[in-house]
C-alpha cells in the first residue's frame, strides 16, 4: 500500500511586512481583470487603446485621490526605489543653480542615499533615531537643491518631524522630498512636503509600481532621456495597485490600532523574556507596524535563519550584505547596538496567534545562536 503523505506543517508566517506584503485579493483580481481588458498601449487612438487609457486614467486618480494629490501631481514610476531616486535626479536637474547639494536625515533609506551620492549632508539622529528640526534647519544653511527627510522609519518605526523641518525647508527655500514607504498606507503623512514618493508593494499591491508625487509650484524635471515624464507603464500592475490601496485604506485606523497593539505586545514581551537585549526606536511616537530589537552575543543573519526554520519569516536590519559587509547605517546612527538584530513588522494578515507564537519560539533561538558561538548561560 502507498505510504500517507505526512502531514504539512503550519505555513511559515511573513513579519517582514516592511519589505512588502502578498498581493491582495481585490488587487490580484484587478491584476487579472486588466490583463484581459487593459492589455493595448494607451497611446493607441483604436478601441483596444482607448480602453486602456480610460483604465489607466482611472487608476491614476484613484491612487492620487489616495495620497491627497492631483492627478496631474502623480508620476508613475517602476518601484518604490526608482521613485525615490527620481524625486533626487529630478530635482536637482531642475534645480541646478542651487547646486548639487543635499541635506538628509543620517537614517534615510538607502536607495535615497544612493541617489544622493557624495553631495549629501546627513543631519545626525539621537538614539531613538529622531532628528533635531532645529539641526536639520542650521544644515540648510547656504542652500541646498532638496532636502530629505522619511516619515517614519524603515527599520526602528520612529516618526520623524516632518511638519517641522517643512517649515525649516519652506524657510530656506529648499523642496522636501518626504519618503513615504511606509506610512503609507498606515497612516496621513505631515502636509508640508514638496515631493512624496510611496512603494505598491508595501500595501499589498505590484513591487513594479512606485508613486512620486510632485506638488504644483515645486521644480522638477523628469531625469528620463528626451521628454519622457514616464516610461514602461505597466497598466494591469497600476490597477492593481490603485486596488490594493484602496482596500488598505478602507481598513482605516482601526487596522493600525491593531497592529500597534501586535507590535506592543513584541515589545513588552522581548525585554521582559529574551536576556541582553535591546529594544530600539522610539515606543511611542512611531509607526504601527515595525518593532526592532537586538539581541547581545548573537548575529543576525544566523537568528534569522533559526527562527525561519521554526517557521517565523523576519529581518534583520543589521545583517550585513555581501557586497558592504557593513552593520546597517540606521542603527550605527542612532548608536545602538548592532548585533543580532531582528525587525518584526506585521500586516493586516498577521494574528495575535501569529506574534504569540514567534514570541513563544524566540527565547530558544537567541540561546541556540549564543550556543553556537560559544557563549552560555545567559
Amino acid at each position: 500500500m502507498p505510504h500517507a503523505a505526512p502531514a504539512a506543517g503550519p505555513a511559515p508566517v511573513l513579519l517582514d511586512a516592511a519589505a512588502g506584503v502578498p498581493m491582495g485579493p481585490q488587487a490580484r483580481a484587478a491584476l487579472l481583470a486588466a490583463l484581459d481588458d487593459g492589455w493595448a498601449d494607451p497611446a493607441r487612438l483604436h478601441g483596444a487603446g482607448r480602453r486602456a487609457r480610460q483604465l489607466l486614467d482611472g487608476a491614476r486618480e484613484a491612487l492620487a485621490d489616495g495620497l491627497g494629490v492631483r492627478p496631474d501631481e502623480l508620476v508613475l514610476a517602476p518601484g518604490g526605489c526608482a521613485a525615490a531616486r527620481w524625486a533626487v535626479q529630478g530635482t536637482r536637474l531642475a534645480r541646478r543653480r542651487a547646486g548639487p547639494r543635499v541635506v538628509h536625515s543620517a537614517v534615510e533609506h538607502s536607495c535615497v542615499l544612493h541617489a544622493v551620492g557624495d553631495d549629501g549632508t546627513a543631519v545626525p539622529v539621537d538614539r531613538l533615531g529622531r532628528v533635531d528640526p532645529a539641526a536639520f534647519a542650521a544644515a540648510l544653511e547656504g542652500g541646498a537643491a532638496l532636502a530629505c527627510l522619511t516619515a517614519g522609519s524603515h527599520e526602528v518605526g520612529t516618526r520623524q518631524p516632518v511638519a517641522e523641518v517643512a517649515g525649516a525647508c519652506a524657510a530656506a527655500g529648499v523642496p522636501l522630498h518626504v519618503d513615504a514607504a511606509q506610512a503609507v498606507p498606515r497612516e496621513p503623512v505631515p502636509a508640508g512636503w514638496s515631493l512624496l514618493t510611496a512603494d505598491a508593494r508595501t500595501w499589498g499591491g505590484p513591487a513594479s509600481v512606485g508613486l512620486l508625487a510632485v506638488r504644483t509650484g515645486t521644480r522638477w524635471r523628469s531625469p528620463l532621456p528626451g521628454t519622457a515624464r514616464e516610461e514602461g507603464v505597466d497598466l494591469p500592475a497600476v490597477l492593481a495597485a490603485a486596488v490594493g490601496l484602496q482596500a488598505a485604506q478602507a481598513l482605516g485606523p482601526a487596522e493600525a490600532a491593531r497592529q500597534r497593539g501586535l507590535v506592543d505586545r513584541v515589545r513588552a514581551r522581548v525585554a521582559a523574556e529574551v536576556p541582553d537585549v535591546e529594544v530600539v526606536g522610539d515606543p511611542v511616537d512611531r509607526l504601527p507596524h515595525v518593532v526592532t530589537f537586538s539581541c547581545l552575543y548573537a548575529e543576525g543573519e544566523a537568528l534569522l535563519t533559526a527562527l525561519d526554520r521554526r517557521g517565523f519569516r523576519v529581518s534583520s536590519g543589521s545583517s550585513c550584505t555581501a557586497d558592504t559587509l557593513e552593520p546597517s547605517h540606521v542603527l550605527v546612527a542612532m548608536g545602538v547596538l548592532t548585533h543580532g538584530n531582528v525587525r518584526v513588522s506585521v500586516h493586516a494578515g498577521t494574528t495575535a496567534d501569529d506574534v504569540d507564537r514567534f514570541l513563544a519560539v524566540l527565547p530558544d533561538a537567541v540561546a541556540e545562536v549564543r550556543r553556537a558561538a560559544g557563549v552560555e548561560g545567559l
